[in-house]
């Protein structure tokens, strides 16, 4: 089975965050495709059938299937473009999510995903322990969304992995006004085997409803401030949020797995 690894958010190589996408003709079994995810030990592999007109699309990390990724997204998009439909400009995905759009836009990949709804929760001791600074605000749809006082705060900070998996919520989003970028973000996901994501397309559809109403404009460049970094052009459309990046394709290899 032909298998790629293509890093997303990124203008070159080592930046953004690595995907590995296989396209199947048929589905695997849940266990092997747990396992292939387990063996390329990145945060996410895409697998995807096309059925009919559209295509497919399950993602897995290490700890199992999520329900929805950006950067895998795009990863496999990338590839349906580069290497199976060079003449297709849009690619429709069924997904735990409902139907997700990624749109080809020259060099940039344009997916619209749904919004989170965030809803107000107390800060607490057990967060700031975890984190090692104490948040301004925290909110809750999904993941766990803190907000930092600083920029800084977020560049700096170095959770406690085992304190994180007490805390509410699946992953964990760190966010903060940013001075170059209109926001940052770090995003942490020990419960998924992930202790850093590069850079979370489903983290953003948390944090850009949230600076969106902040900072009172739906068009925002929001930058993951991780060690490898990634840059995504988001829009906020209310129930949807477009979110655009571009891609690499790191590497193409053979998987010799069984079914």
């Amino acid at each position: 089975m032909k298998y790629y690894v293509v890093d997303a958010f990124a203008e070159k190589v080592f930046e953004g965050n690595p995907a590995g996408v296989c396209v199947l003709e048929n589905w695997f079994s849940d266990e092997l495709m747990e396992k292939i995810a387990m063996e390329n030990n990145l945060s996410e592999t895409a697998f995807t059938v096309k059925e009919n007109s559209i295509y497919r699309l399950r993602w897995f990390t290490p700890g199992g299937e999520i329900d929805l990724c950006g950067h895998a997204t795009l990863a496999t998009a990338f590839v349906l473009a580069n290497f199976y439909e060079p003449a297709s400009t849009e690619f429709i995905f069924e997904t735990l999510s409902g139907n997700l759009s990624v749109a080809r836009k020259g060099d940039l990949y344009e997916m619209d995903f749904p919004a989170y709804h965030l809803s107000p929760v107390p800060v607490t001791d057990k967060m700031a322990e975890a984190i090692g600074v104490r948040p301004v605000e925290a909110w809750m749809a999904r993941d766990l969304v803190c907000v930092l006082g600083e920029e800084n705060q977020v560049l700096a900070a170095q959770p406690d992995q085992a304190k994180l998996k007490a805390l509410d919520g699946l992953l964990l989003q760190l966010t903060a006004k940013g001075t170059e970028y209109d926001c940052i973000t770090r995003t942490f996901a020990p419960k998924l085997g992930v202790e850093e994501d590069p850079v979370c397309g489903s983290g953003h559809c948390h944090v850009i409803p949230l600076w969106a109403k902040k900072l009172e404009k739906n068009t925002l460049v929001a930058r993951q401030a991780s060690r490898r970094g990634g840059t995504l052009y988001c829009q906020d459309c209310g129930e949807r949020i477009k979110i655009s990046g571009k891609a690499v394709l790191y590497a193409t290899a053979e998987l010799h797995v069984g079914r």
